[in-house]
């Protein structure tokens, strides 16, 4: 790889160079399962697509590539992705969380990994001194989000990476709702990046995909031996899936983002709207810090309507933008997360760090700006408080 290349570069040129035999710009699509040895005890450096796969290789180079890192490894969904990720750490150790954290990820932690003798705890990220006092001797990792899903908290980068040093414990930041385009957090000292592919990175709904990305070549064995052991691998297809996606990534992220910016100045006039959580908008809390560490405020909305039994009628009266409960993607969409992305969680913990049912996460996709505040205007019209 060439150093020093800016990123949107290394994306729109996403799986060039994989291909060696006759220098396809889009790198090509191996289905194979297996492959054949040239002599006992010599391959091409292929055996068994689980273990590893042309494709899915120069996908997990690119992957690299954005997130700066040495080594990226990717899985069959986000899902997988932390999963391979906690078979580092063993009965007994304790992992710190980010205190809004994405539903799916909270159930995996809680309900699977708990009863096998791991143990969590939640914490403000952006609040150094609490970070401080919640680690202990059996403390292992600081597992981030920033921006939180979906209350948009913004966690200490810089911070979090200095209390891991110090510690000796893992970082680890989901950086999923920013891609590396807006944020880049192995650059500020963070140890590991997990990914939800499915989102940013492949941008058009149509592939479930994860990764890990990480500086360190050991712990990089290490999650390739997991991916290979668990198997949990994405197809071949959806690897060029990814790689296509990649390839506007900077195009896509920049004119969702534009979206987003509008939308938020509008909705944060709006009678029918109460809290309003997005970074770009003055006022929001640790605004500087985000900015200090980030590129961009990203496209992901969060809004309370003020009144909560208004949600349903407000959801279904959207026709543009689409009830969905995924993000990401050059579609807008719409999603409840008390009762959708984030169900399972218990609604006393949901109340505890600022989840109502009241709250919405929109994700601005890159459609006419127009249109979709025009959709949303239609919808809330229907919604205000006294009709």
């Amino acid at each position: 790889m060439k150093k020093n290349r800016k990123v949107e570069t290394i994306a729109a040129q996403a799986g060039v160079g994989a291909d060696k035999a006759y220098g396809a710009v889009s790198a090509p699509i191996y289905t194979a399962a297996i492959y054949r040895y040239e002599r006992f005890g010599k391959n091409k450096g292929f055996d068994y697509s689980r273990g590893e796969n042309p494709t899915r290789q120069a996908a997990e180079k690119v992957l690299a590539d954005l997130e700066g890192g040495s080594r990226a490894v990717s899985f069959s969904s986000g899902m997988a992705a932390i999963s391979a990720l906690m078979t580092l750490f063993r009965t007994g150790d304790h992992i710190l969380c980010s205190d809004d954290l994405y539903g799916g990820t909270y159930r995996l932690f809680e309900q699977l990994l708990r009863p096998y003798g791991l143990s969590f705890d939640y914490v403000d990220m952006g609040n150094p001194a609490a970070v401080r006092k919640k680690i202990g001797g059996k403390t292992k990792a600081l597992f981030i989000e920033t921006p939180t899903n979906p209350l948009m908290k913004i966690a200490d980068l810089r911070g979090a990476a200095r209390i891991g040093r110090e510690k000796g414990v893992l970082t680890v930041v989901d950086n999923t709702f920013m891609s590396p385009l807006l944020q880049r957090p192995l650059g500020l000292g963070i140890d590991m990046v997990v990914h939800s592919a499915t989102k940013f990175l492949g941008g058009h709904n149509d592939l479930i995909g994860g990764a890990v990305v990480t500086t360190d070549a050991a712990v990089g064995e290490k999650i390739a031996f997991a991916q290979k052991a668990i198997g949990a691998i994405p197809s071949p297809f959806d690897c060029w899936l990814l790689l296509r996606g990649i390839k506007t990534l900077a195009v896509r992220v920049a004119r969702a983002q534009e979206n987003a910016g509008a939308l938020a100045t509008f909705l944060s006039g709006h009678p029918a709207v109460g809290k309003i959580f997005y970074p770009g908008l003055p006022g929001h809390p640790r605004r500087e810090l985000h900015f200090s560490q980030a590129s961009g405020a990203g496209s992901i909305i969060s809004f309370e309507l003020k009144r909560e039994k208004a949600v349903p009628a407000f959801l279904s009266a959207l026709k543009t933008i689409l009830l969905a409960e995924s993000l990401g993607g050059v579609e807008s969409l719409i999603t409840h997360p008390s009762t959708m992305t984030h169900a399972d969680i218990p609604l006393e913990e949901q109340a505890a760090v600022g989840l109502t049912p009241s709250l919405v996460r929109l994700s601005v996709g890159i459609e006419d700006r127009g249109e979709l505040q025009a959709d949303l205007s239609r919808a809330l019209r229907k919604v205000l408080p006294g009709r």
